[in-house]
């Protein structure tokens, strides 16, 4: 996480005009971006797990130009079973990225959505859990338990060609991208609500003083309904 600390705070500039977000987006690079919708007090679900809909119609349309500016868009396993997403791209015109899901426990059920709809999809799994057809698997190292470091997960996905990733989720999965210095750009999608408890977004090993928080460079990108993006830019991280 060094690479993102800095002890000077950086402010969010002025509301800008939205198409400026997506500049440093375009292109044939690699990219790694995340992307969290969550309320004003940093909640993405009620104790229940209710999540719908904290964002508006605005950005929902953000998060599928998102998904056409990509090859492929990563879940993980408790977001496929808690929401069973399609994750395609439906709102925007624009291409169909790869559909992958991080379940190295092989705990997402063959009946999800998004193993019987038409595209790419690809899961990173452990073990000989089967998979319906047409379903690529790309086996993940280690033993059940172990830790899988996101840099590994980049460098196993470069091999199949998705080399611009959209980190949708959950929360879980996209902490420890953050936490690992793996992601270029964050989109925060920040609904004007406040929940009060729940479940909470972004999760990182604690710190005892604010040196140690993560300053990303930040611009505010006011929706309509009154959703705003937060856009937080990092600095290089390593390949």
């Amino acid at each position: 996480m060094e690479r993102h600390r800095h002890s000077a705070p950086r402010g969010i500039d002025p509301a800008c005009s939205l198409s400026q977000i997506f500049e440093p987006l375009l292109g044939t690079a690699p990219l790694v971006i995340g992307q969290l919708g969550q309320s004003l007090d940093g909640r993405i679900a009620t104790r229940t797990g209710h999540s719908h809909y904290i964002n508006g119609a605005a950005a929902l349309t953000h998060l599928h130009c998102l998904r056409a500016l990509v090859d492929g868009v990563l879940v993980g396993a408790g977001t496929v079973i808690a929401d069973d997403p399609l994750l395609t791209v439906r709102h925007v015109p624009g291409g169909q990225p790869a559909r992958i899901v991080l379940d190295p426990n092989g705990r997402v059920p063959n009946s999800a959505r998004l193993w019987n709809t038409p595209g790419r999809r690809i899961v990173l799994q452990r073990g000989t859990t089967a998979r319906p057809a047409g379903v690529e698997i790309l086996p993940l190292p280690g033993g059940p338990g172990d830790a899988i470091a996101p840099s590994a997960l980049l460098a196993l996905l470069r091999t199949v060609g998705i080399k611009r990733l959209l980190v949708e989720g959950g929360a879980t999965t996209l902490s420890h991208f953050l936490a690992a210095g793996m992601l270029d750009r964050l989109h925060l999608l920040i609904g004007p609500l406040i929940i009060g408890s729940g479940l909470t977004g972004l999760t990182l090993p604690p710190i005892d003083h604010l040196d140690g928080a993560i300053r990303p460079v930040t611009r505010a990108y006011p929706l309509c309904g009154g959703d705003v993006i937060i856009d937080c830019a990092f600095p290089e991280r390593p390949e």
